[in-house]
């Protein structure tokens, strides 16, 4: 299903309106040096102007501003106008096919650009043709022709009357889009429309191979910058081991070192006491001296 049956089914055939055309547009800009300040700013939502007709009689031509936020695949009305409220449609250059037109309503200005110029010449010329049986019907129920009433040669036609409201004014437009070859050139619109819309697809599905192989090599390199979690625990269990091995080997130098210093203090005091007894006793009393002493394994050497 395209965009224009999505939203007539979404929006419009609720509210018993027939869509006749939907084009997707965003707005112009309109001071050029602040073009750069939204040069990088990433639409949210995606803009649709849309023309409709009421089913009910008499019949409304309606312009309808219709949004689509990113993600989402549902349509929200925001603005409607009838075609009454609308003033102006300016084709901005009547001697090529250009996406820039401005809508001029009663209270407000719409500057926009279509996606294509196709779409807004398609757009422009059936809102035209619309205008024109709208403005004709309401002008024939207003003054409707009595039997009698014939038409002399040469007389001036009847206007409207003062109190009717003024009809909208094309200004700016190519005369093809208000000429009476609509069908051909509608068709012809069609096609472009169709063919702009294939190649942007194309374009969109080139792109994505080069996104996704840029997003390989990134986790490439952020694998190759950062070890895997089965390699961080294995380095973990090694750490851990190494503290525990110093950590025992370290108590095994304390008690060591304990076990030294009392050996030291045991030989210092045997040597103490031999100093003050040895000029005393004789060499057989100092042996017997040495085998009752603690520390019997140390021996005085010649």
């Amino acid at each position: 299903m395209n965009i224009q049956s999505a939203i007539s089914r979404e929006i419009f055939v609720p509210r018993d309106e027939k869509l006749l055309v939907a084009i997707e547009v965003r707005r112009r800009m309109k001071k050029k040096g602040l073009s750069f300040l939204n040069a990088g700013r990433k639409r949210d939502y995606l803009t649709y102007l849309c023309l409709s007709v009421t089913n009910s009689r008499p019949a409304q031509v309606l312009v309808t501003k219709v949004k689509r936020y990113r993600g989402t695949r549902q349509f929200a009305k925001r603005s409607q106008w009838s075609v009454e409220q609308l003033r102006q449609v300016n084709g901005i250059n009547p001697d090529k096919d250009t996406p820039e037109f401005d809508l001029v309503f009663d209270r407000t200005t719409d500057q926009w650009v279509a996606s294509s110029a196709a779409e807004k010449c398609m757009f422009v010329q059936v809102l035209y043709h619309a205008c024109q049986n709208y403005w004709e019907t309401k002008l024939a129920q207003a003054n409707p022709a009595s039997p009698g009433d014939q038409k002399i040669p040469g007389a001036p036609e009847n206007k409207k009357s003062p109190g009717a409201p003024s009809q909208t004014s094309f200004v700016n437009c190519q005369q093809k889009l208000m000429g009476d070859a609509c069908s051909v050139n509608m068709v012809i619109y069609r096609c472009k429309i169709f063919l702009n819309r294939m190649k942007n697809s194309m374009t969109a599905n080139q792109g994505r191979p080069q996104r996704e192989a840029a997003a390989v090599k990134a986790s490439r390199s952020r694998s190759r910058s950062s070890p895997s979690p089965p390699v961080v625990r294995k380095m973990g269990n090694v750490m851990r081991r190494a503290s525990q091995v110093l950590s025992e080997r370290g108590e095994r130098l304390m008690r060591a070192d304990d076990k030294t210093s009392h050996l030291m203090h045991g030989a210092k005091q045997f040597a103490e006491a031999a100093q003050k007894r040895v000029a005393v006793f004789r060499p057989s009393q100092c042996e017997a001296l040495l085998d009752q002493h603690p520390l019997h394994e140390l021996r005085l050497t010649a």
